[in-house]
């Protein structure tokens, strides 16, 4: 179909006889830079644009339709009742058939159609979904296929190619003027960090963290429905944006969050898919991938502000929006001091609680000696495995692999430029000491916050929620009986930089970040 019928077509397909269902009028239609969608009773039919905008090519019926097919068969990955199979359209551009016979005009992919006010970028979001979220994506990650190493996918190359192209893309979209200075530095640095990170990126593909991906997943692409996420469009056009490194997928929805003014859940985000899936190794990368996806939304919103359908005022609301994700962009590059925090004492009293907070507050990553031991036994977080001192993955050894990988992951934490926040007992005055010149090594300020309630608070504590079983935690009264007796306080010299708190009348969390600052030298909004 020629580019003067398209627009007819997409006309008449608002028209409810177009349609071999019930379709009642007026029918709505939406519109991206690269599609139409057009909802029409119980389903949605979305149709490719006849365009080529470099990195992707619908500008001919037979990509079109394969495009339509690859769609399907990748979001059925994540949402196989929603995505039904793939339609023609035929008649004429003027009195069109959907699911018709005879020589085919176009083709759309045919879904079920759910709630428009059910998509996340339309919608407030309960930190609760995002934990859902999180989850899903982490287990969707852990599924889906890897890249062979030897491919063409995730090296070095393939992962700069698309974010020098974002870049070009942009400056060609947008002219030259005030914004040329700014990404000349983003080049620079693109491809500065680049070049530091070419080992990291080839041991990632390496190590099988080059998946085939959703893609484009960010919140106008995840809906609520039933109280649930639901994942929808796949990127289908280009599978070297799709086969990419998990650390990418997770970047596009952090920096959405970010640019919508939610860091608050973007961490929380960030910290859940972590301690699920324990690819901390992420997070090495992360910076690069978040610039790399503003710029791609920035992309996106220049090319919808230049094509000729858009009235004046929106395409200027485009424009502005794409400034937005530049500066957006520019912040993700900015270097930061980080800080280590230990969160320590007896079991129950309220570590990971405070911690959980905290991880909100500051852009912190949340590691929990629980999980981890865990982890390094192959165990699920929620899994028993004994709970006396010695017994199941609690005997001394492990408790020592326990605390040596929480340090190796620290440093490597610090090293990417996060906040780090230690949550275990940390009962004697050796453990915390490690950490302490882990923090000196590294040039990160640290504090030690020691929680502290009386004994019968912490029995009842710990009874209740071993009792639940909703927790990590494995440990008894018994154990915390135990600990009691080891418990080193913290003694004077470690008291400069530590702040002790009765979790029973736990101060302001605004006081306790003000005293954190203090402690560690670096200032909260940094």
């Amino acid at each position: 179909m020629d580019a003067e019928a398209f627009p007819r077509l997409i006309q008449a397909l608002l028209q409810p006889d177009a349609y071999p269902h019930a379709a009642p009028a007026p029918l709505r239609h939406l519109e991206t830079h690269s599609a139409h969608v057009l909802l029409a009773g119980d389903f949605a039919y979305k149709l490719k644009k006849p365009v080529n905008l470099g990195f992707l090519d619908f500008s001919t019926l037979e990509r079109r339709r394969r495009y339509c097919e690859e769609e399907v068969r990748l979001n059925r990955r994540l949402a196989p009742e929603l995505y039904l199979g793939v339609v023609p359209i035929t008649g004429t551009p003027d009195r069109p058939r959907v699911g018709g016979t005879g020589a085919v005009l176009e083709y759309a992919v045919q879904m079920h159609r759910f709630a428009q006010e059910g998509l996340l970028d339309r919608c407030a979001l309960p930190p609760e979904l995002v934990e859902r979220i999180a989850a899903r994506i982490a287990a969707f990650h852990a599924q889906i296929p890897h890249a062979d190493p030897a491919g063409p996918f995730g090296t070095p190359a393939a992962v700069l190619a698309p974010m020098l192209e974002n870049l070009t893309q942009v400056r060609a979209l947008i002219g030259a003027g005030e914004a040329t200075e700014q990404l000349d530095r983003l080049t620079r640095w693109t491809l500065e960090r680049w070049r530091v990170l070419t080992p990291v990126i080839e041991q990632r593909l390496a190590q099988g963290r080059v998946r085939e991906c959703h893609g484009d997943l960010h919140r106008g692409n995840i809906a609520q429905v039933d109280g649930e996420p639901l994942f929808f469009d796949a990127l289908e056009f280009n599978p070297d944006l799709r086969w990419i490194d998990t650390a990418s997928e997770l970047a596009f929805l952090i920096m959405d969050l970010d640019g919508a003014g939610e860091s608050v859940l973007a961490r929380r985000l960030l910290n859940q898919y972590l301690a699920l899936g324990g690819d901390y190794g992420a997070l090495a990368v992360l910076d690069l991938y978040l610039v790399y996806r503003a710029m791609v939304r920035a992309k996106v919103l220049a090319i919808r502000a230049g094509q000729a359908d858009l009235p004046a005022g929106q395409a200027a609301a485009q424009r502005a929006q794409c400034r937005r994700y530049l500066d957006l962009a520019t912040a993700y590059t900015r270097r930061r001091r980080p800080r280590l925090l230990l969160v320590c004492g007896l079991s129950g009293s309220g570590k990971s609680v405070l911690a959980c907070d905290l991880r909100e507050a500051l852009p912190a990553i949340h590691l929990r000696s629980d999980v981890e031991r865990k982890r390094l036994f192959g165990l699920d977080a929620q899994a028993r495995s004994g709970i006396g001192c010695g017994t199941g993955i609690y005997f001394a050894q492990a408790t020592e692999w326990t605390y040596q990988r929480l340090h190796e992951l620290a440093s490597a934490i610090l090293a990417s430029g996060y906040d780090v926040l230690v949550d275990a007992t940390f009962l004697t005055r050796a453990r915390r000491t490690v950490f302490r010149d882990l923090a000196r090594r590294q040039g990160a300020g640290f504090a030690v916050l020691a929680l502290l309630a009386p004994m019968a608070v912490l029995r009842a504590r710990v009874a209740s929620r071993l009792a639940a079983g909703l927790d990590a935690s494995d440990a008894s009264v018994a154990v915390l009986e135990q600990q009691a007796g080891a418990c080193e306080r913290l003694s004077w010299s470690e008291r400069r930089t530590g702040l002790t708190i009765n979790s029973t009348r736990q101060p302001p969390l605004e006081q306790i970040l003000g005293r954190i600052a203090a402690l560690t030298g670096v200032p909260i909004g940094e």
